[in-house]
């Protein structure tokens, strides 16, 4: 707090004053980034002309915004057990409450694209709810450990990275794989 107060030229105790604790100062910054992050996802799924382009715009954005800061990244998406004070509260309020919104955001163009394909069954369309945390989950977990890989010829660019993740979000594992390769089978 100190460090944060002397950045913007003013004392702890009116940090202090107007956000209670450093527990309020992450939420009123992760309401911040969170809703910036949330307003570009949502303009990159409605500039997309097809469901699979406003899936790689929006890979693309989450990727290009926590590299761009990544430690206010780190800051507004960490939550008690990862650095934060056992009792700090709230502090997963943020995180929870935008990918939340983002699940919602997404849900809804899924279900429109798995009933506009005769192929999706009705065994799809009830597990659709399913998908977007499972897909936010997993562009989250590779996203963090992509930011924390040093560069260099094993990491890949971000489009590169938005891409493979679209790749498999899209297509599965073996739907991304290159053209005429068989994946292994357990026989």
């Amino acid at each position: 707090m100190e460090d944060i107060a002397a950045a913007a030229g003013t004392s702890k105790p009116v940090f202090y004053r107007y956000f209670g604790d450093k527990a309020g100062l992450q939420r009123a910054v992760g309401e911040a980034v969170a809703g910036r992050m949330q307003a570009k996802l949502q303009e990159a799924a409605e500039t997309a002309t097809t469901a699979h382009a406003g899936l790689r715009a929006m890979v693309e954005v989450y990727l290009q915004m926590a590299e761009s800061s990544p430690n206010v990244y780190a800051f507004v998406t960490r939550t008690a057990g990862a650095g934060n004070p056992a009792g700090a509260q709230g502090d997963a309020a943020v995180p929870g409450h935008f990918f939340a919104a983002v699940t919602a955001m997404i849900e809804a163009p899924l279900r429109h694209h798995l009933a506009t394909h005769s192929s999706a069954g009705s065994a799809q369309l009830k597990a659709a709810s399913f998908w977007p945390p499972a897909a936010i989950g997993m562009v989250r977990a590779a996203g963090e450990l992509w930011l924390g890989t040093p560069s260099g010829d094993g990491k890949p660019s971000r489009e590169e990275m938005a891409e493979q993740l679209t790749g498999w979000l899209w297509a599965g594992i073996s739907g991304s794989a290159a053209a005429g390769s068989t994946p292994p089978t357990n026989r």
